[in-house]
């Protein structure tokens, strides 16, 4: 008997098909070479249901295939035995050398009128992928085979990983179903404010006018950005930076008193009803706008409030445990830390490493140490005279300024955001920015579900091209994800029972129903007569409803 895995694959084929990907990767793509044993698009289909349904390595793909119904992969017995990790990388230099933009651009206008997406409201952010190696290869203004390739260098590296080098991947994802629409793989040092001119001309292809709204955070509002969007007739909302005048000016306002603040919004748990956040805004100068004419708003929120409270207590507590192992080796009978010059410095590098320099009073107290030795040889006697001499010592008095403590915890919570909406309520405008961390979960399942791992290739032309696939894996996960929930809604139910002991799950995620059809197989039993029979999974109840939610058949979850 011969065991196939067909798992989640012909769910990941209906997308396929509506998305009609092949057609456009074979549109795209260069023609593959005559005799090649796997189409270039196939293996690209092959990278993304690898990336959707597995966690190993790209360079394990051959076993991965192997273990799979060929006809679930989209392939036959033979080109199974075909696969391995060198015929990836060169599908993946294809599809380097293929118009990338203009793939992705026309999948995503099919895909959004196919799937009827909205585009009234686009968020965008950045996160880094970190390489482990050198990359001297990779250098600034690159061309490969007449194409300009990213730079693989180091830069703000968002993993808190300063030492490794970077690639920039910016994400753009709609408001409906969080689906992914734009992508942008850049130098690994490129700042985030140089990215929003380009990423917003590339919405504003795809949506067909400058109709939709744009939220990012606080690198988009540089001043060339916004007034930029404005005179194209964009409309945005973002955050201002700290560095403005008028955001010094404010938290000044806040310091003397002078602000009243009003509730607007409160959030509350749906099974509990317990408060989780409430915002207030400041109303003490309704219609503010900014020098360029733009709206400015505050507000205050509970829970943000608290997370400023931990955070500095969490800066001041580390700050405190570093000074207090510098204080004692300044204690140690034989320190070397004898120079007041020195000792401050060290104390300078703590705070600012920790992020608690604002808060601290520490100061740097210098005493003598006295010893006494004899004057003479021999052993001492009670007449023995003694030379006394003395050597600088230094202690730390580990203090923090309450004044300045309490000047932070009364900024706590306070958030400005900046628009050039004039018609929509204080409140719009917040419940849209809320949005905003949605975006925060295709990158946490970019680097968690799908393990972006660049660093098996060393072609600079294949991890951008991987990074592409990424994209289209992404794509496809928000897309199994939106449709799973809006059928719910269709069906006025609230949960599936997704979760282990039959739990429900109000918002079903693509790894948890993908992982539901893991066990899910093909066998084939060769019987001593000669006569072969197919032996396939029986499908659950909630299987089933799950095929038919995705519009796909079953059968391809029966025996031929």
């Amino acid at each position: 008997m011969t065991s196939y895995t067909i798992g989640a694959l012909p769910l990941i084929d209906r997308l396929f098909e509506r998305m009609r990907l092949r057609d456009f990767l074979r549109s795209y793509l260069p023609t593959s070479r005559k005799g090649s044993r796997v189409a270039i698009e196939d293996m690209i289909l092959l990278l993304v249901k690898n990336f959707l349904s597995s966690r190993d390595p790209m360079y394990s793909i051959g076993e991965w295939a192997s273990v799979h119904d060929p006809r679930a992969l989209g392939l036959e017995p033979t080109q199974v035995n075909a696969l391995n990790d060198d015929r990836s990388g060169r599908a993946l230099a294809r599809l380097f050398d293929a118009d990338q933009g203009s793939l992705v651009l026309a999948l995503l206008v099919h895909i959004v009128e196919e799937f009827e997406i909205s585009l009234d409201e686009l968020h965008n952010d950045s996160t880094t992928v970190s390489f482990h190696g050198d990359y001297d290869q990779s250098f600034e203004g690159q061309m490969i085979r007449s194409k300009l390739a990213p730079h693989i260098t180091h830069g703000h590296n968002k993993d808190h990983r300063p030492d490794l080098k970077q690639l920039l991947f910016v994400l753009t994802t709609t408001r409906d179903g969080c689906v992914p629409v734009h992508f942008q793989a850049l130098d690994g040092n490129t700042p985030d404010d140089l990215t929003h001119w380009r990423t917003w001309k590339a919405l504003r292809e795809l949506h067909g006018s400058a109709n939709f709204l744009y939220i990012a955070d606080s690198k988009l509002a540089s001043v060339e950005n916004l007034t930029r969007i404005h005179g194209e007739g964009g409309r945005f909302i973002t955050l201002l930076p700290r560095t403005r005048r008028e955001n010094r000016s404010f938290r000044a306002r806040v310091q003397r008193g002078e602000v009243i603040w009003s509730p607007i919004w409160e959030k509350r748990d749906p099974d509990t009803h317990a408060l989780i956040d409430e915002v207030e805004i400041a109303d003490s100068e309704p219609g503010e706008l900014m020098p360029e004419g733009f709206r400015l708003l505050w507000y205050r929120s509970s829970a943000k409030a608290w997370r400023d409270a931990q955070t500095r207590g969490r800066k001041m507590e580390r700050a405190k445990r570093a000074l207090l192992e510098l204080n004692e080796k300044l204690h140690r009978p034989r320190t070397r830390w004898r120079d007041r010059e020195k000792i401050e410095g060290a104390v300078a590098k703590i705070l600012e490493e920790s992020g608690a320099a604002e808060w601290s009073a520490t100061t740097v107290l210098e005493y003598e140490e006295e010893s006494y030795r004899p004057m003479r040889p021999g052993r001492p006697g009670k007449d023995t005279p003694y030379r006394r001499s003395t050597k600088p010592r230094f202690s730390l008095a580990i203090l923090w300024s309450h004044e300045k403590v309490d000047a932070s915890a009364r900024q706590d919570g306070i958030f400005p955001l900046v628009s050039n909406e004039l018609l929509r309520s204080p409140l719009e405008i917040l419940l849209a920015y809320k949005r905003q961390p949605r975006l925060e979960k295709r990158f946490s399942q970019f680097k968690t579900d799908f393990a972006v791992a660049p660093v098996f290739l060393k072609n600079i032309d294949r991890i951008q091209a991987l990074l592409c696939v990424y994209f289209i894996a992404l794509l496809t996960q928000a897309l199994l994800e939106r449709e799973v929930r809006n059928q719910l809604e269709e069906d006025d139910d609230d949960a599936l029972p997704l979760y282990p002991e039959g739990r429900d799950c109000k918002r079903p995620c693509a790894r948890r129903i993908i992982d539901l059809f893991a066990t899910v197989q093909r066998h084939e039993l060769q019987l001593p007569d000669q006569s072969r029979q197919e032996l396939v999974t029986t499908l659950t109840p909630l299987q089933r409803r799950l095929i038919r939610m995705l519009g796909a058949s079953e059968a391809a979850y029966r025996s031929s």
